[in-house]
């Protein structure tokens, strides 16, 4: 139990240093804007985007990307309401989260495993992508720490999940 203590206060001073330094720059503008791109919107739209240009050949695509969220989505759910990791601003009393969350809990991030999920699946269909999907998730990933709804450890679980 000592040792993931020590990993939680760890992830806590890289958050608060995190914070600190892109609050100093005034990076949160900017920051919800990329963050409200995971929302979820992009996951429904693209897979849509690219059946309209490339047509039935694409249903497979789409079979694969529904089956994927569904895997991905469930567990989510299941380990945030398990784990119950407190965000951020609940974990820490005198931090102030530039963003409200959309749900109680921190761990992992959901929109990051939604984000790097999708930057997987449309960079192994449209392999040019790759790189654009990937800072795109990227982004994203960042974007929850910046706005602080997130530590950095929900962040890497995020991806892993992802």
């Amino acid at each position: 139990m000592y040792i993931l203590q020590q990993l939680a206060n760890y992830d806590q001073r890289i958050f608060l240093w995190c914070a600190s330094l892109c609050r100093s720059r005034n990076l949160p503008g900017y920051t919800r804007i990329i963050s409200h791109s995971g929302d979820g919107y992009l996951q429904v739209l693209m897979p849509l985007l690219i059946i309209a240009i490339v047509g039935h050949d694409a249903l497979p695509f789409l079979k694969l990307i529904v089956f994927s969220f569904a895997i991905e989505r469930s567990l989510y759910w299941l380990l945030k309401n398990n784990l119950k990791r407190k965000r951020p601003e609940a974990a820490l009393p005198t931090f102030k989260a530039a963003i409200s969350a959309s749900d109680e809990f921190s761990f992992p991030s959901g929109h990051t495993s939604a984000a790097f999920l999708l930057a997987i699946l449309v960079s192994s269909y449209i392999p040019a992508l790759s790189t654009v999907m990937f800072i795109w998730a990227s982004s994203v990933s960042i974007s929850r720490v910046i706005l602080g709804v997130h530590f950095p450890a929900d962040i890497i679980a995020g991806i892993c999940l992802g």
